[in-house]
């Protein structure tokens, strides 16, 4: 869903099929690495999916929540603990209008649906973003989501909705200096902890649908050491077998968090 608007990471390169892209760290055995704990995932190709189907673009948003429930039980499967949508952008309301209220429109509608399952399965539901900046109705049916969901969690779905990666540094800055926080002795720590994802671990894996190669302003901060995965299916297609594909990427790879290969072998030893 969310519009391109920055530079993706240069650690890619052609994998061996077609559709899909992965970084060029040093590959392991997949039995070796487990799944990652957190994937974050850049929902793309929506409005694409809709318009080869010449159908209103509503359809393909539509068909974007069959995707996103088909992936969270994948992700359930494989033991992700933590799984974040990028559901909408600080950018996205520059859309036009109609499609807006569409959207805001079926956020509510998924709400509704889905709440009483999340919170049958042990998944808490959580929202990440500029909250304060959407409806108030809306606002109340997210707040009351989250709690009914969060007694008893053992995993977490987490929307970033009105989310953008610069505008969460900056606010995260600005919560801090509005508490009185000594800005000379700030570190890395204390500005996660306002963050908008703070208590959730950083992503190990990002994804992103439709092929693009964009970051999108989407986890600017907490994605600095993670894996990236860019598959050419529209995320309305996307499902079990396309997630299974990118964890086993994930396995094969050896994270580094900028060190030298053989500085992680020696670590290991």
């Amino acid at each position: 869903m969310p519009i391109a608007t920055s530079v993706w990471s240069t650690r890619w390169r052609l994998a061996k099929k077609p559709r899909s892209w992965r970084s060029d760290a040093q590959e392991l055995p997949v039995s070796q690495v487990p799944s990652p704990e957190h994937v974050a995932i850049i929902m793309d190709g929506n409005s694409r999916w809709a318009r080869e189907r010449l159908l209103p673009r509503v359809m393909g948003h539509k068909a974007g929540i069959e995707a996103i429930r088909r992936v969270a039980e994948a992700a359930d499967r494989r033991g992700v603990r933590v799984l974040t949508l990028y559901a909408f952008s600080t950018e996205n309301w520059s859309r036009p209008r109609d499609e807006v209220d569409a959207l805001m429109s079926l956020f509510s509608e998924t709400i509704r649906r889905e709440v009483d399952e999340l919170a049958r399965r042990g998944i808490e539901l959580r929202f990440s973003g500029r909250i304060h900046e959407l409806s108030p109705a809306l606002q109340d049916q997210m707040r009351q989501a989250s709690e009914h969901t969060r007694v008893g969690a053992r995993a977490v779905l987490n929307i970033a909705i009105n989310y953008g990666g610069r505008r969460e540094i900056v606010d995260a800055v600005r919560d801090l200096a509005h508490a009185g926080a000594d800005l000379t002795q700030l570190d890395e720590s204390s500005l996660a902890d306002h963050l908008y994802t703070r208590g959730l671990p950083d992503p190990d894996l990002v994804i992103r649908t439709a092929g693009e190669m964009r970051l999108s302003n989407f986890l600017l901060w907490q994605a600095a050491y993670s894996e990236f995965y860019s598959t050419q299916t529209l995320w309305p297609d996307f499902g079990q077998a396309d997630f299974d594909e990118a964890i086993a990427s994930y396995q094969r790879r050896q994270r580094r968090f900028g060190a030298r290969p053989e500085e992680v072998s020696n670590r290991g030893r």
